[in-house]
């Protein structure tokens, strides 16, 4: 694998490239969900959604929700080794150890509050970045299978199996590639969601949920 892209005297992180390459595709695709959704949310009378000449919303909410769910996993991820922070406080702007949970937690309180900021209910506003927040992991995790950090499956004789020699954690040793199974999981839960949307933006509601009138 290749933990680190090496460019002259640049040293880019792999992990981090393909974080922030997750980041940007999120958000064109949550921008384009929040277009298709435009007129139904103006329409709902939701505060700040209709505005014309608006059309950078999404780059808004992963940017805040991104920035935030980053700050979580090193957070989290800190706090779980209080020790280490005391022996060594520059562990806080360290380049590794984020934890998944804390990434979460630290995404979600900042869509509360930006759900808050355009108008929308939350949990309609959930709705609309869930086919984003899929691609974007789904992409994150290919950066954890080409730095090799240890995201690893049980060993396998399969022949797809693959060895990390040059992983952040190395392993020669053949193995699942879990990120790879995860990558094409997310991606059919992305496709299933956005299915889902626009059957909600056509007025098509799962059974048992009422179209708001």
């Amino acid at each position: 694998m290749i933990p680190f892209l090496h460019l002259g005297p640049l040293m880019i992180p792999t992990f981090g490239l393909m974080v922030a390459t997750g980041l940007l595709v999120a958000a064109y695709v949550l921008q384009a969900d929040y277009d298709r959704r435009r007129a139904q949310f103006a329409t709902s009378g939701y505060q700040k959604s209709g505005k014309p000449g608006h059309h950078d919303e999404g780059f808004l909410i992963i940017g805040i929700a991104g920035l935030s769910g980053l700050v979580g996993a090193r957070l989290y991820h800190v706090l779980e080794s209080p020790r280490e922070l005391i022996a060594d406080p520059s562990v806080l702007i360290s380049r590794f150890g984020f934890a998944w949970f804390g990434g979460f937690l630290g995404g979600f309180v900042a869509l509360v509050f930006l759900a808050r900021h355009f108008g929308i209910p939350a949990l309609e506003f959930m709705d609309l970045c869930s086919p984003a927040a899929a691609v974007g992991y789904a992409i994150g995790r290919i950066g954890c299978l080409l730095s090799g950090d240890g995201d690893y499956g049980v060993p396998t004789t399969l022949p797809w199996g693959m060895s990390f020699p040059n992983g952040v954690v190395p392993t020669t040793e053949r193995v699942h590639p879990t990120p790879l199974y995860e990558f094409f999981i997310w991606l059919a839960i992305a496709a299933f969601l956005w299915q889902m949307g626009k059957k909600a933006v056509s007025g098509v509601r799962p059974n048992g949920e009422r179209r708001r009138v």
